[in-house]
């Protein structure tokens, strides 16, 4: 099957010519176009999603799964990380052990538990009498409850750096996030082998002049790849600016969705917490942010906006998450690859989606 695209993006290249998928794979690039027009472009890579088309994955069953999952697809998302939030652990337990291994929409990446270990000072909306100091036995018992892949913990917490060795050595990608560390604990953590901080900026000690904390201390160092909330409402464009022009190549989008994503303003819920969704922003009823209706394309978008080329908003979109989690073939087309593909217009519009070399959206 021809694509019928101008160009691809090709192991972060732009390659002129059209996409040929057979077998569920790329089976080679840069032919002559025959018609139609578009670029083709990696499917997206969204480490952190609670909630997306109406659902909320903290009480999500299968059909809840599916019907998220096409609703993602919609917006270009091919694979992705389901994300639970701070709450009791018999709330954490049942809501991991309802999580699919297998998916008939995006893949499944494993699942994103953002805390319960997090700072009692940057819990930003989670619930603060949920949250508890790392404990290796409850995390024990989480992660025999579902397939946990990624957690978020407050690094300067006491023994959380113990909790990173046992991450660490069962293959669980560690991130740094709602924290008040300083920027030698931040850095403490980064030299134990943590290489990725939480939706930088928010939920997390400032960052001054004398006192860098977690996000300097990122930013700082070229080994650490940060993460993003794009949605004009978490980070001012200034500070967006700023944080492009110092890691450039190492930002990963996240969307932080809510199940309000992709249906529009309304109430809904964030694990337990009651969110209220205004004018595309998403809040507890007491002001503070929880989450985004932002989608992935609409963050590819607003990061080339700001001067990223459109191939390093792909790449934050796509081979950067994918790189955090170890797995770069995941965000890339290349030729024997897995064909996960979204096809573009001009105006960055979504006209197909692929999943393994199946067409699941068409415009």
């Amino acid at each position: 099957m021809r694509l019928g695209v101008e160009a691809a993006i090709v192991e972060g290249k732009l390659v002129a010519g059209d996409v040929e998928v057979a077998d569920g794979r790329i089976a080679d690039v840069g032919l002559a176009a025959t018609r139609g027009g578009g670029l083709a472009v990696p499917g997206f890579v969204d480490l952190q999603v609670n909630g997306f088309g109406g659902v909320d994955f903290a009480a999500a069953d299968a059909a809840g799964y599916d019907a998220a999952g096409e609703a993602l697809l919609e917006t270009g998302v091919t694979a992705y990380q389901p994300t639970l939030i701070t709450a009791p652990e018999e709330s954490l337990v049942a809501a991991l052990r309802e999580v699919p291994r297998e998916s008939a929409g995006p893949r499944i990446l494993g699942v994103h538990v953002e805390g319960p270990f997090l700072s009692p000072k940057r819990l930003g909306a989670h619930p603060a009498d949920a949250r508890c100091d790392p404990d290796i036995d409850l995390l024990e018992r989480l992660l025999q409850a579902g397939p946990v892949a990624y957690m978020t913990l407050a690094p300067e917490l006491p023994r959380a750096l113990e909790l990173v060795d046992v991450l660490q050595r069962r293959g669980i990608v560690v991130s740094c996030g709602h924290s008040d560390a300083t920027a030698e604990q931040a850095a403490a953590a980064f030299d134990r082998g943590v290489r990725t901080v939480t939706h930088l900026f928010n939920a997390m000690r400032p960052l001054g002049h004398r006192d860098p904390g977690i996000a300097g201390a990122a930013l700082a160092r070229d080994d650490v790849l940060v993460q993003v909330i794009l949605d004009g409402h978490h980070l001012a464009a200034e500070t967006a600016t700023v944080l492009w022009r110092a890691a450039a190549g190492r930002v990963a989008l996240v969307t932080d969705a809510i199940a309000a994503a992709g249906t529009g303003d309304g109430d809904c819920f964030l694990g337990g917490v009651e969110v209220v969704v205004r004018n595309g922003v998403a809040r507890r009823r007491d002001g503070v942010l929880a989450g985004s209706v932002v989608t992935m394309i609409e963050s590819v978008r607003n990061l080339h906006s700001l001067g990223a080329s459109l191939l390093e908003a792909v790449a934050a979109a796509t081979s950067v998450p994918a790189r955090i989690l170890g797995r770069p073939r995941l965000g890339e087309l290349r030729r024997d690859g897995e064909a996960d593909v979204v096809v573009l217009d001009d105006r960055l519009e979504i006209r197909r989606v692929l999943k393994g070399g199946r067409e699941l959206v068409a415009a």
